[in-house]
């Protein structure tokens, strides 16, 4: 027994446009919101924009501002300027601070060693008095080597 089989194609598709319905507005339709309107733009183009609301009175009339006076534009602009000076020059005496009190130390050890200098030739006048014969001292010192021992003679004429 030999059965045929039947072989069922399905319709062709075919493209159909969708039925023509209320055409679409070109402007967009929105709810009315305070600050956003439909604006045109200079090249024509029209946009949604925030806008600014329209007073609807008019503000009240203020009296005419004063001038700034040109000293107080001035020290308005150097009182940064003069602030941020003073801050680095704290900043900067900070850390020299040490540095500047070892080299006072050292400045009066230096006032100290001039004026034992110079008063020390005063008090040798002072000392010895008015006498005709002078002492003259004479030293001739030898080592040996870096660490070598020193031999020395002193004479006194």
């Amino acid at each position: 027994m030999h059965h045929e089989r039947t072989v069922h194609h399905p319709e062709p598709i075919t493209w159909q446009p969708a039925p023509a319905t209320t055409p679409v507005p070109l402007v967009p339709v929105f709810q009315e919101q305070a600050g956003i309107a439909l604006v045109t733009l200079p090249d024509g183009t029209r946009t949604l924009a925030y806008t600014h609301p329209t007073p609807t009175a008019p503000a009240p009339a203020l009296a005419p501002a004063a001038g700034v006076p040109g000293w107080a534009k001035t020290t308005a602009l150097l009182a940064p300027t003069l602030g941020g000076g003073i801050g680095a020059a704290g900043i900067g005496i900070s850390y020299a601070a040490p540095g500047l009190i070892a080299l006072t130390e050292a400045l009066w050890a230096l006032v100290a060693l001039i004026a034992a200098g110079a008063a020390l030739p005063m008090l040798m006048r002072c000392g010895r008095g008015r006498s005709a014969s002078t002492t003259h001292i004479t030293q001739h010192i030898t080592a040996t080597g870096l660490f070598g021992r020193a031999h020395g003679t002193a004479n006194h004429r």
